[in-house]
């Protein structure tokens, strides 16, 4: 391949039947992937070798003989094409998010078609773990609107991606411990001891994106002290991920309603670490940050996607 050509990307997406893998592939799709869903698992390499554009493949356990093994065997011989850009998407949710969108839609659990879901829903985490260990991006879908998993795909595979310098992409997510935790975060910080605006009639509707809200939280006399800790933590092991070929990591901050202490930690991290990005190294060797906040999102309120100050910066060597 020559050099400064672009590689072919290949994006093969697994996971748990009903987690949502058919909404993944038709979001690539629409990003102007070819989308093939679940063919015979001998077929991927000859798929790969015709050549041409993106291809995003669906692979689970519908397909006849379906064996984890040989999807990562092929997977590692597709990696070994310098030309190739291949990726493992896992997609899952929790036993109970699943259940009631199997008895919502009235559908039977492929690997349990005379028996109880439950079971199918066992039987397909034994089978495919070993992609969902070995997988580049993981996705859970529990708590993550049809929207936001849109986004979320964009981000990853869309144009602003679509280039071999992209680097480790670093999501930072601001949330609510009441609501759960970030299942796919790598780093979780919880920010419920620091003094809280929602206790503050006037700073209670406002957000941590509120100039207000970010200065009521930094008089906290620790404040300074655990942020500079956070922060360094973070950058310490960031090239350590980059080193080590990762990429795709999540750091997240929690507090009790997502809306204030959260929400302007994530905002000073990101500022930090877009000010304080990696330098010297190998071409491509940095990181790009994507900055997002959960429950702000989720109300819909008062926030979009992309209000932020710091919504999508890269740091490259």
């Amino acid at each position: 391949m020559s050099a400064g050509a672009e590689r072919q990307r290949i994006v093969l997406v697994t996971g748990l039947s009903g987690a949502g893998k058919a909404s993944v592939l038709h979001t690539l799709e629409d990003l102007g992937y070819e989308a093939v869903d679940n063919p015979p698992l001998g077929m991927i390499e000859g798929m790969v070798a015709r050549g041409g554009g993106k291809l995003a493949i669906g692979v689970d356990a519908r397909t006849r003989g379906f064996d984890s093994g040989e999807v990562l065997a092929a997977l590692e011989r597709l990696q070994t094409n310098t030309a190739l850009l291949p990726e493992l998407i896992y997609v899952s949710a929790d036993e109970t998010t699943l259940l009631r969108r199997y008895t919502e839609s009235r559908r039977r659990h492929p690997l349990a078609p005379q028996g109880m879901v439950p079971d199918g829903i066992a039987a397909e985490q034994t089978l495919t773990a070993a992609l969902r260990a070995a997988a580049d991006l993981t996705i859970d879908t529990s708590n993550l609107p049809l929207g936001e998993l849109r986004r979320l795909i964009e981000r990853h595979f869309g144009a602003e991606a679509d280039s071999d310098s992209r680097g480790l992409v670093v999501s930072l997510i601001s949330f609510a411990y009441p609501r759960g935790l970030p299942l796919d975060a790598d780093l979780v910080f919880d920010a419920r001891f620091l003094r809280n605006p929602h206790y503050d009639p006037i700073l209670r509707p406002r957000t941590g994106l509120d100039q207000a809200v970010g200065a009521y939280v930094a008089e906290d006399p620790d404040f300074q002290k655990f942020f500079a800790r956070v922060a360094e933590l973070v950058e310490m092991l960031l090239p350590r991920f980059v080193q080590e070929g990762k990429k795709y990591t999540t750091v997240a901050v929690g507090c009790t309603g997502g809306r204030h202490r959260s929400v302007f930690l994530i905002e000073k991290l990101a500022e930090r670490l877009a000010a304080h990005g990696q330098t010297g190294g190998e071409p491509g060797s940095g990181w790009r940050l994507h900055v997002s906040h959960r429950e702000l999102s989720r109300d819909g309120k008062d926030y979009k996607p992309g209000a932020s100050p710091v919504r999508l910066q890269a740091r490259e060597a």
